[in-house]
């Protein structure tokens, strides 16, 4: 099987120019087909506020009504990921951008409205992704962008989880490739100690986690990173790493981050 890479990246990258320079040149250095997935909920933030549109949050999720997302579909689809496809292109990597909506690569659900009504946010499940198209896009050499926005079948765009995305795109993938998901935070991994940042774990087992957690290794926001990353391990993915976007050079040698296994 070839191999695939899938990395996911944050605000903490795409709101910092010379910081995504750097990581657009590590990404497209890697080996191997890739695909990048971003979203860049910040810099929607900022736009929003420019013009009278305040963001709602709950527990750290958007809730996204019509103007929302009309800001969100401009930012992510159109001025953050038209950026780096032309960054991409300037380091000799074929890149295109995409949505879920082109070439119906992701199909979601908008979420159901329950004690919140997160508005215009979609949902995925096993049969939300094309792997077809994304297979003919890099068979032909093209290195696939895409951003945090769906569609539903039916005309409509959602604003989706980038997280949610990646894990999805990899698990899919995972019949025809030999696929790693890459995850790009603020932190160099896991940590032993949260306020050491070379106390990294460099490898974790699914049987591990539940001790980790114990323990208080694992806590607050990274549970449910893990938990994720686990989930794809055991659906397919061959391996998910957890790390520091300036570091991604290090992939290739194992020095990258936390890497969670079977």
């Amino acid at each position: 099987m070839k191999q695939l890479t899938i990395i996911k990246i944050g605000g903490n990258v795409i709101d910092n120019s010379e910081n995504l320079h750097q990581f657009l040149l590590d990404f497209t250095a890697l080996p191997g087909d890739k695909i990048l997935v971003h979203g860049g909920g910040k810099i929607a933030t900022e736009l929003g506020e420019s013009l009278g549109i305040e963001a709602k949050m709950v527990d750290g999720r958007r809730i996204t009504d019509i103007e929302t997302l009309r800001i969100v579909t401009m930012v992510y689809a159109g001025l953050i990921n038209k950026n780096m496809v032309a960054q991409l292109q300037a380091k000799h990597c074929n890149a295109i951008g995409l949505t879920g909506a082109d070439g119906n690569i992701i199909k979601a659900k908008k979420r159901p409205v329950k004690e919140i009504d997160y508005g215009y946010v979609g949902d995925l499940d096993e049969d939300s992704v094309s792997s077809t198209t994304l297979d003919n896009l890099l068979k032909v050499g093209l290195t696939p962008v895409l951003c945090a926005i769906t569609h539903d079948g039916d005309s409509q765009l959602l604003n989706t989880n980038a997280d949610t995305i990646a894990s999805s795109l990899a698990i899919a993938m995972s019949a025809t490739y030999e696929t790693r998901l890459v995850y790009c935070f603020e932190k160099k991994g896991v940590l032993k100690d949260v306020n050491v940042d070379n106390s990294v774990v460099r490898e974790i087992k699914a049987a591990e986690f539940e001790g980790l957690k114990a323990e208080g290794t694992v806590q607050g926001g990274m549970i449910p990173k893990l938990h994720n990353a686990f989930e794809a391990i055991k659906k397919g993915v061959s391996a998910v790493y957890i790390g520091k976007a300036d570091e991604l050079s290090e992939l290739s040698n194992g020095l990258f981050g936390t890497k969670m296994l079977k």
